[in-house]
């Protein structure tokens, strides 16, 4: 496989992320449905290329599984708010809100891994809020684009817990174990809420649903970490930031839904400081793994 391959396969895969903030105008249904629909189909399809791949789950520890099926559940809240986020306001504002999750793990990593604070970090998390705060017209309840970023913030915070827990495990166990580990759990819980919510499901819904889970996610997965094989990481992160730019062009053209120059400018700020931020991040990574394979004086 090609470099250039590589760089496509990653490209596909975060427009395929964006395309997916799309089905929350798409669907009429409640958002804990619409991530019941996603991570049902997600593991029928990892399952599927796991088979293939001959991976198996019981070289996951007993303890280790309790962790998964906690970040399953993790996963659920943070899809449930991305989508909400998304039918309350627009696609734009929820992807960009959410996009935020960056900030969250300036403050988490130190915490868990006990080290300072990064100070350069600190200083772009603090652009990239001033960019959620430019989003917002006015801090009102009422507001649809305040409640917008609310939801958009709070799924950003459960991704934010959710990917540094899943980055040490990623150290151990195949990253396709994990989602599918995750997703699995996600739909176990989920399935009560088909008794607490009615909908009325049409062949559309689920054709829909199908895609969202086989391609938005489960393809987007399996897309990504192929790429990430000849791609240095530093760039894999630069260009999944570009998740809410494709997924808000698609917005456009498919939804017609125009942002205001308010959300155009808040959007630009945080996507240039999650773009720093991703950069620092792998630099800082791969000066680590340098450091670590290095031979001892």
């Amino acid at each position: 496989m090609s470099k250039r391959q590589s760089l496509v396969e990653i490209h596909l895969a975060t427009l395929l992320f964006g395309l997916a903030g799309l089905f929350g105008k798409w669907l009429s249904l409640a958002p804990l449905l619409i991530v019941l629909g996603r991570v049902f189909f997600a593991s029928l399809a990892l399952g599927f290329v796991l088979l293939i791949s001959k991976a198996s789950l019981r070289r996951v520890p007993g303890r280790t599984h309790w962790v998964l099926a906690s970040l399953g559940a993790l996963l659920a809240i943070h899809w449930a708010a991305f989508f909400q986020s998304i039918q309350v306001s627009t696609v734009a504002v929820g992807l960009l809100a959410y996009s935020s999750f960056p900030v969250f793990t300036v403050f988490l990593e130190p915490l868990l891994s006990r080290e300072r604070l990064d100070g350069p970090n600190l200083f772009l998390a603090c652009i990239c809020l001033l960019g959620v705060f430019l989003i917002i017209p006015r801090f009102d309840v009422a507001n649809a684009v305040f409640q917008g970023v609310l939801w958009g913030l709070g799924s950003g915070v459960a991704f934010a817990v959710l990917t540094t827990f899943n980055r040490r495990l990623t150290q151990k166990f195949s990253s396709l174990v994990i989602a599918f580990a995750e997703d699995v759990t996600a739909t176990l819980l989920l399935w009560p809420f088909l008794f607490f919510y009615r909908a009325d499901w049409t062949i559309k819904e689920g054709v829909l649903l199908l895609f969202l889970g086989v391609i938005c996610t489960a393809g987007s997965h399996t897309l990504f970490i192929r790429g990430m094989r000849h791609v240095r990481a530093q760039t894999a992160s630069i260009i999944s930031s570009l998740e809410p730019v494709y997924g808000i062009l698609l917005a456009f053209l498919f939804l017609r839904e125009v942002p205001s120059a308010r959300t155009l400018l808040g959007g630009a700020i945080i996507l240039s400081a999650v773009a720093t931020l991703s950069a620092r991040e792998a630099s800082s990574r791969k000066a680590v793994s340098l450091l670590s394979s290095s031979p001892s004086s």
